[in-house]
């Protein structure tokens, strides 16, 4: 099985990312999707993130793209 992660804060989900999701699930068999934790953004200057973690979370996991998602600290 060949697994494909990606990472992304994934902040208002839309069309651009949905697009990558599709590329990076076609490149694999399991795609994991790591999203960037509300101090995982802080600590790089991203303080514009208009979605907490859990609504990112679940605007990725309904996409159905994601097998699994993990929390990128």
């Amino acid at each position: 099985m060949k697994k494909i992660i990606t990472y992304g804060t994934f902040d208002m989900l839309h069309y651009g990312h949905i697009r990558l999701l599709e590329r990076a699930k076609a490149l694999g068999d399991y795609l994991i999707v790591g999203i960037t934790s509300e101090d995982f953004d802080k600590a790089r200057g991203k303080i514009n993130v208009r979605q907490s973690l859990a609504e990112r979370m679940t605007a990725v996991r309904a996409t159905g793209l994601a097998d699994e998602i993990i929390v990128e600290e």
